[in-house]
């Protein structure tokens, strides 16, 4: 059965559309002109987007994922994992669309969720040609109050490589607040053997709601 849930933050209205089905345990969220919607496997416009979303050049940046993604196969691979989280409560990830015209933005996820803690760990990409449209930060501030408020977590993390300064300031936007740059935390580019900075950003539960523009 479906149903909605509603949020606020000031003159603000979050729509929650609670699940469905089994298959969708997360629902989708809508605010900020965005819907947050499940990423679908089996969608090969989905596992397009995911592709070229992991293989975009300022992604691999700033980022070294444990397992590339070349081709629309592990594309479908990463997105039925993500799947899998979903189901077993250790992730949501959500594909970011434009809530009138339903165009793809990127992606944001609530990932490495744990139950005992309440505590997991946020991480976002937003296309080449979203840029410059405050999608980032639109998308961390729905997907963090409903991780926060719906969800019941205590405490969200946010990191990224040191001197990555649109990410500084999108975590912050969103009341992450920097907390300590973590030593060799995190892999260089594109290497494996080699190790960079990370500053790390938080936010809990009582932390006073951002408002965004």
């Amino acid at each position: 059965m479906g149903g909605t849930g509603t949020g606020f933050n000031g003159t603000m209205a979050y729509v929650y559309e609670r699940p469905r089905a089994h298959i969708d345990p997360f629902p989708e969220l809508r605010g900020h002109g965005l819907l947050l919607r499940p990423w679908d496997p089996a969608s090969a416009a989905d596992a397009e987007v995911w592709l070229r979303g992991s293989a975009d050049a300022e992604f691999r940046r700033w980022n070294t994922p444990l397992r590339p993604i070349r081709s629309l196969p592990e594309a479908q691979e990463s997105l039925i994992n993500r799947m899998r989280s979903a189901h077993d409560g250790t992730g949501a990830s959500f594909c970011v669309t434009d809530e009138e015209s339903g165009t793809t933005l990127g992606h944001i996820g609530i990932n490495e969720i744990a139950r005992v803690t309440r505590v997991a760990r946020v991480g976002y990409w937003v296309l080449p040609e979203a840029r410059g449209r405050h999608v980032a930060t639109r998308a961390l501030a729905l997907a963090a109050h409903w991780a926060l408020t719906e969800l019941a977590l205590h405490r969200l993390e946010l990191g990224h490589a040191l001197g990555h300064g649109a990410s500084c300031r999108i975590a912050e936007r969103c009341g992450f607040a920097y907390e300590g740059t973590l030593r060799g935390a995190m892999f260089d580019a594109g290497r494996f053997d080699a190790f960079r900075d990370m500053h790390l950003h938080g936010r809990i539960a009582t932390d006073p709601e951002p408002q965004i523009p």
